[in-house]
C-alpha cells in the first residue's frame, strides 16, 4: 500500500508530510536528497487524517504556540537507528544534546559518528527533533533541512546551545 503525502508552506520551506494508516512516516525537506529517506510508492492524499493533524501540530509549533507533539510516528530503519531516534525523542523543546550525549543515552559510548549516520536519516525531522543535536563545542552540524533552517528551529525554541 503506498504511503498518503501532502506538503505544507513552513518557515522553513515547504515541507512534504509522508503517512500511512499507522502515523507519520516523514517529514521531508523541500531540497531533501532523494535516498536520504527511502519511502516507497506514495499517492497525494491531503484528507489523510494523520496528515492534516501533524500539518496542524506543526502550524502550531511554528507560531511558537505548541511545545510537544503528538502525533503517532511510525519509524523505518534498523534497530540502532530507531534506538537514536527514540532517543531524539526524549530531547526537551528548547534543550540541546550533543551526538555524545546520545550515544551513551543509547548504551553506545563509542558509536558517535553512528549516532551522526542515524541522526542524519531521520525521517521524521522537526518532531523527532534531530536539530536539537549538536557537535561537542556547540557547533552547528550537519542537517538534512540545512544549517539556517536548523539554527532558525533552535531560535524559535529559545534554545541555548552547549
Amino acid at each position: 500500500m503506498a504511503n498518503a503525502f501532502r506538503t505544507m508552506p513552513s518557515p522553513v520551506g515547504v515541507l512534504t508530510l509522508v503517512a500511512n494508516d499507522t502515523g507519520l512516516v516523514a517529514i521531508l525537506w523541500e531540497n531533501d536528497a532523494p535516498d536520504r529517506v527511502r519511502l516507497g510508492a506514495m499517492v497525494a492524499q491531503t484528507d489523510h487524517p494523520i496528515l492534516a493533524e501533524t500539518e496542524r501540530q506543526l502550524s502550531a509549533y511554528f507560531a511558537g504556540t505548541l511545545t510537544r507533539f503528538s502525533i503517532a510516528l511510525d519509524f523505518h530503519g534498523t534497530e540502532f537507528q530507531k534506538s537514536v531516534w527514540a532517543a531524539l525523542l526524549t530531547i526537551p523543546f528548547g534543550e540541546t544534546r550533543s551526538y555524545g550525549e546520545i550515544a551513551r543515552q543509547i548504551g553506545r559510548p563509542g558509536a558517535v559518528r553512528a549516532v551522526g549516520a542515524a541522526n542524519g536519516r531521520n525521517p521524521i525531522s522537526i518532531i523527532a527533533p534531530c536539530h536539537r543535536v549538536i557537535g561537542s563545542n556547540g557547533a552547528l552540524t550537519g542537517f538534512a533541512g540545512g544549517l539556517e533552517a536548523k539554527e532558525r528551529l533552535l531560535a524559535l525554541e529559545g534554545a541555548r546551545l552547549l
